[in-house]
């Protein structure tokens, strides 16, 4: 049997460490630009693309039948990292703001109320947390390495965001109904603790959701608003979304 994992114990809490210790050395190989900042950035697209690839590896060595939740990459937390990866490679506009709210409102959630069953030092246990801290990653060196800056007005950014991730919410309760699964926790809350759990019953904590999504969104919009010749710049680095 895989060992068991807690939330919030020290098994959590070092996992934690480790994790932002390697986005810290990622981003501040990054900041020496050149060669350097090409490998950083290299780095984190291929654990960003290929993270469902090796969690799916990781946790095919438990006993057991997958079931549709694990074996497809619908949960938001896989497009996230996928999104993530071409928005290191391409830095379109949209893949880019995705990136950086979807990342910091939702991966760190995740993160912070893990939803995996199994400890340390299983394979699943480790690529859980690579997984999840790749997209954090790429959150913070977008604006921080390359630039990257919200267009004005402030809540054009976090509108977008919030759209497309209700749009989400909307396809992902469509295909539970469909297959039975729990995509995006929208049929019920993950067995974990988690913040949903203070938001009332299915549906309600669906609106708990959207507007905790609205105050998250709107507070990190305020940091990365890009200043007009910002905004130029970015534009002719990488034109079209």
């Amino acid at each position: 049997m895989p060992p068991v994992f807690h939330p919030f114990t020290a098994m959590h809490g070092w996992a934690m460490v480790a994790g932002i210790a390697g986005i810290s050395s990622i981003i501040a190989l990054g900041k020496t630009g050149g060669r350097n900042e090409r490998i950083a950035r290299g780095l984190l697209a291929f654990l960003c693309l290929t993270a469902f690839g090796y969690t799916q590896a990781a946790w095919l060595t438990i006993d057991g039948d997958p079931d549709l939740d694990s074996s497809l990459p619908l949960q938001l937390c896989d497009l996230a990292a996928i999104i993530a990866g071409f928005a290191l490679i391409t830095e379109k506009r949209t893949l880019c703001l995705l990136t950086y709210f979807w990342g910091l409102a939702g991966t760190i959630q995740a993160l912070l109320t893990p939803a995996i069953t199994v400890g340390f030092p299983h394979p699943a246990f480790f690529s859980f947390f690579v997984h999840h801290f790749a997209i954090v990653g790429a959150a913070f060196y977008l604006p921080i390495i390359r630039g990257w800056r919200t267009e004005r007005p402030w809540w054009k950014g976090p509108l977008t965001a919030l759209l497309l991730g209700d749009l989400y919410v909307l396809l992902s309760m469509v295909v539970n109904a469909w297959l039975g699964t729990n995509f995006g926790f929208t049929a019920h809350k993950p067995v974990n603790p988690s913040l949903l759990d203070h938001m009332g019953p299915w549906p309600y904590y669906l609106l708990g959701m959207q507007v905790m999504a609205v105050v998250l969104f709107s507070l990190l919009a305020l940091p990365v608003l890009g200043r007009k010749e910002d905004l130029e710049r970015q534009a002719a680095r990488t034109p079209g979304l």
